[in-house]
């Protein structure tokens, strides 16, 4: 049977607020007693993976270590050791992403640093002052994730990583280089994390799982691999008109895995019922793809994240 391994996103999938999603419970007892790898991916760049290990369980779901959490902070931690080892960097963001700089040895620096490196977390006008002067000085513009906007309630939002350098971005004239999900280097990384987990070889199968269009399905499609979308989570089935790129299956949430995952055999139903109804009610108008001219007064929400 080909081994499959999985890439997981948090919020939306796992939990909203600090309720899990019904069924995920029964999901990864599947992937822990078969034996499938998968690694948690998040945008998220304040946290580190010893945070998240301990908020799971806090919900009820224990027995991940910290390598199975990869986030944007571990992302822009490796690209910068990567491709520049020796910079410096000017950081507005929390934790996760200043303990991942550290252990990668990268410095701070308020003076002349290489970066501005800029994640989620509290920002001051005297830190966005401070990063303006090092930008104007040379220093180029990096951001773990693309993200606007964060949910921290069900109908409440603080601003993202995406938000702050869109501020740098219109003071300095200066372009962001936006690191996360979708960039192709986190699903290069994510899978090197993931063959890891699975003991050094790499799955036959990666299986991205999501609820974002923008930053899992778009990234996941990009990068080659298989794209579950869920409607746990910050997309509905009428929003899948909007995009040209498409998942490879849409579920009503992660708990529809379950059976196919028990059984070891693929679902006789490539989707769940919640989309196969829905796709009936796109088909009985005759059009799947809508534009906006021929829509005009329809509903356009805020961009998710920063293009």
């Amino acid at each position: 049977m080909m081994k499959i391994g999985y890439l997981i996103d948090m919020d939306g999938v796992v939990y909203r607020e600090n309720q899990l999603i019904p069924g995920v419970r029964d999901f990864f007892d599947v992937l822990l007693d078969t034996g499938a790898p998968f690694v948690f991916l998040t945008n998220n760049s304040s946290p580190t993976p010893e945070d998240l290990s301990v908020r799971l369980g806090h919900l009820g779901l224990s027995g991940f270590s910290p390598n199975h959490f990869y986030t944007s902070a571990l992302n822009t931690a490796d690209f910068l050791s990567e491709t520049h080892p020796a910079c410096t960097v000017f950081v507005i963001g929390e934790g996760g992403l200043l303990t991942a700089l550290h252990e990668r040895k990268i410095a701070n620096d308020g003076m002349h640093p290489s970066y501005v490196v800029v994640g989620e977390g509290a920002v001051s006008m005297e830190k966005l002052a401070k990063a303006h002067s090092c930008i104007e000085r040379g220093a180029r513009l990096l951001a773990t994730n693309p993200d606007n906007w964060c949910p921290v309630s069900g109908d409440g939002t603080r601003p993202g990583a995406g938000a702050t350098c869109a501020f740098l971005e219109a003071s300095t004239g200066r372009r962001a280089y936006y690191l996360g999900k979708p960039n192709g280097y986190m699903f290069h990384r994510a899978r090197r994390r993931l063959a890891e987990v699975a003991g050094g070889v790499m799955p036959e199968q990666i299986v991205v799982i999501g609820d974002t269009m923008e930053t899992d399905i778009r990234g996941a499609v990009e990068a080659g691999l298989q794209a579950y979308l869920v409607l746990s989570g910050s997309t509905t089935i009428e929003h899948l008109a909007d995009y040209v790129y498409q998942p490879t299956r849409v579920l009503s949430s992660i708990a529809d895995l379950v059976d196919e995952l028990q059984s070891g055999k693929p679902s006789s139903r490539l989707d769940s019922p919640v989309y196969t109804h829905a796709l009936s009610a796109f088909n009985r108008f005759g059009r799947r793809h809508q534009t906006d001219v021929e829509h005009p007064a329809k509903f356009k929400p805020r961009p998710p994240m920063t293009r």
